[in-house]
């Protein structure tokens, strides 16, 4: 009988038992919903061309932050001033490239404007870990008063030196510079592409084009011309941010340290884990993916503003939260945060493709799911550890 058991103990879960244990398994769910409930209450127009670019645009956006977010609550810190550094690295962006390189080191290139801005940011981002490690302070409180520094620094700094919260009107840099173009232009234009000769098959096919919004809904003109070419470069780096990041956690010593960390400092510390070393980097990466947010942003509109960011902290902790990540630390997956980040974004974008919806029902929806996301992430917690 003991023999019997203990082969049952040792018995190898199945499939369907592991899958349902992964942290990422709810928001994978909930996403599949919401496409096909928007599928069909937008009649199709949220995945024709136009909807897909816009959707991605803003699935994109929060995804580059939530990864950061994500990443740095799996080790056990918040980092409220993700939505402050983005208004920051957008105005020192904007500036540089509009009166040149700070201490009359004459114009600055997008490129340069970047990598000085970013310099900053990840300075910032280190010294806001090194205060929270060395201090011994809720990263929650700590982060919430830089939320308030860093906004008032760039609010003051645009109408000391601009006269004005906003700087409009700066060149397209994209047409005459390739690291403006990678940052804010347009990639994966092939899809597009394949996209259009597909609808246009169709319509040779004698198949009604009115019934065709999957194929061709928002690709053409009015003169029948291809107007939407390929999707913002934002998506190209949400995607690369994500693969690193999954990588860095999945294959990585660093990443069995940043579960360490949340999961147990004292024990990770214990046990080698450079936990004050892991906390101040992941707080650099969060600085360094809100640069990336507020430079996709400054190139490809070509204007800044001070109120740029505003509550993204907020949108990047609650996906975080609905892809799965634990408030109190040590689980979490990347795959599930863009999941997260997916589902949080279609919904937000909805009313533009069902008028019918008053905007405000996203809020109540992203409420309301993330609200269940913190049971079901707190069972499937208990599930793992065995009620620990």
């Amino acid at each position: 009988m003991s023999d019997r058991s203990e082969s049952d103990r040792l018995q190898r879960e199945s499939w369907l038992q592991s899958t349902i244990r992964r942290p990422e398994i709810g928001a994978f769910i909930v996403m599949i919903v919401i496409i096909v409930a928007l599928l069909f209450a937008s009649n199709g127009k949220a995945f024709n061309a136009l909807g897909l670019k816009n959707n991605i645009k803003i699935i994109s956006q929060f995804g580059i932050i939530a990864l950061g977010a994500a990443m740095l609550m799996i080790a056990g810190e918040f980092d409220l001033s993700i939505g402050s550094m983005i208004g920051f690295a957008g105005m020192a962006m904007a500036m540089m490239l509009k009166w040149g390189l700070p201490f009359g080191l004459g114009a600055a290139t997008p490129f340069t404007a970047f990598a000085v801005t970013l310099v900053m940011t990840l300075a910032l981002g280190w010294f806001i870990g090194w205060v929270v490690v060395k201090s011994g302070l809720s990263s929650f409180i700590v982060t919430l008063a830089f939320l308030f520094f860093l906004r008032g620094v760039t609010e003051v700094s645009y109408r000391l030196i601009n006269q004005s919260t906003q700087i409009s009107g700066l060149p397209d840099f994209k047409e005459e510079s390739w690291f403006a173009n990678i940052i804010g232009g347009e990639v994966f234009g092939w899809f597009y592409n394949a996209w259009f000769a597909l609808g246009k098959w169709v319509e040779g096919m004698g198949i009604d084009r009115t019934e065709q919004w999957f194929l061709l809904g928002g690709n053409l003109n009015r003169r029948g011309e291809q107007w939407v070419e390929g999707f913002d470069a934002r998506f190209f780096w949400f995607i690369l941010i994500a693969v690193v990041a999954w990588f860095v956690l999945s294959k990585t010593r660093m990443g069995n340290w940043i579960y360490a960390t949340g999961d147990n400092k004292e024990a990770a510390r214990a046990n080698g884990v450079p936990v004050n070393s892991v906390k101040i980097g992941l707080f650099m990466f969060t600085a360094f993916c809100a640069t990336m947010f507020a430079a996709c942003q400054v190139f490809d509109t070509n204007t800044s503003d001070a109120a740029k960011g505003n509550l993204m902290e907020l949108f990047a902790i609650a996906i975080a939260v609905v892809g799965g990540t634990l408030m109190t630390g040590g689980f979490g997956s990347m795959l599930g945060v863009v999941f997260g980040a997916i589902t949080v974004g279609l919904v937000s974008n909805a009313v533009f493709f069902i008028p019918e919806i008053d905007g405000a029902w996203f809020r109540v929806f992203l409420g309301a799911i993330l609200l269940a996301a913190v049971f079901a992430n707190e069972r499937i917690r208990k599930r793992i550890t065995g009620g620990i």
